[in-house]
């Protein structure tokens, strides 16, 4: 079977079969059990297990599967929608343990499309519970900047709070190509920050052009979330930056915390390939 991906040695096409991806240039990569393969090489590891560890990885699958930020899902699959055609390939670069890649996924396929979507993330631990959650996906552990797809072989790259590389997302999309990418709005999670910073910060705001895209729009997407019980909130906070960098007495406070009710906003920056 045909592959969107390609060898991360020699640049070749890969096939899949039962177990394994396979290039031309004899280059075998195996696929795991739950049904993702591993193509990042150790040369282009910045440390022994990067990305999202375990614990974080499934903190984000339970809260997520909650639907909290379905309100972002679904500004997400109408753009796919609107933004695909018939038969598009796509990508979610970044894609975590593939909550938005699996409702993106769907969407086009409820549009009556034909999509033949990829996921790739730096977390082994991630990809491993994207891989579990939908099988029509190929699910990679790879590297955003060096990702292991040919050029203009993308019609739609998703970004996902995740690290931006220009240059590699634009090399990966073919032209009049669409990019989505998501980051928190000023005011994202600010009841949560209150708690755990005493002089917290809104997010910046910006419209940054890049080299080799169009600007087409901005998507605001507000709403509000109640989180009833410490779990709940624990997952949210493990999930998130803050999770590493939060000083020892915000974090007891935040455990000290059974109810919170706390502002969502995401902005959807909108890119064709030029």
């Amino acid at each position: 079977m045909s592959s969107l991906f390609r060898c991360p040695l020699c640049g070749g096409a890969l096939e899949r079969a039962e177990r394994t991806y396979a290039c031309p240039g004899g280059h075998s990569f195996d696929i795991a059990k739950e049904g993702h393969t591993h193509l990042l090489p150790a040369n282009q590891k910045n440390s022994a297990a990067p990305g999202d560890d375990p614990g974080m990885a499934a903190a984000r699958r339970d809260f997520l599967s909650r639907d909290y930020y379905r309100p972002l899902l679904d500004a997400l699959c109408a753009l796919a929608v609107s933004h695909t055609g018939p038969e598009p390939a796509v990508l979610d670069a970044g894609c975590g343990e593939g909550y938005y890649t699996a409702g993106i996924y769907h969407a086009l396929r409820k549009a009556e499309k034909r999509p033949c979507m990829a996921g790739t993330d730096i977390s082994k631990a991630a990809v491993r519970l994207a891989a579990k959650r939908e099988k029509a996906v190929e699910f990679a552990v790879a590297s955003s900047y060096r990702l292991p797809l040919a050029d203009g072989s993308v019609e739609l790259l998703l970004n996902c709070f995740s690290p931006l590389c220009v240059p590699e997302f634009r090399r990966v999309l073919r032209s009049g190509g669409s990019f989505l990418y998501v980051v928190p709005s000023a005011m994202h999670l600010w009841e949560l920050k209150e708690i755990l910073y005493d002089t917290p910060y809104p997010n910046e705001e910006k419209r940054t052009p890049y080299e080799g895209f169009a600007y087409e729009t901005v998507v605001p997407v507000e709403g509000r979330i109640e989180l009833n019980s410490q779990e709940e909130i624990h997952a949210l906070f493990q999930m998130t930056p803050y999770y590493w960098k939060t000083p020892k007495e915000g974090t007891e406070r935040l455990a000290a915390v059974e109810r919170l009710s706390v502002r969502i906003g995401f902005h959807i920056h909108v890119f064709r390939a030029e």
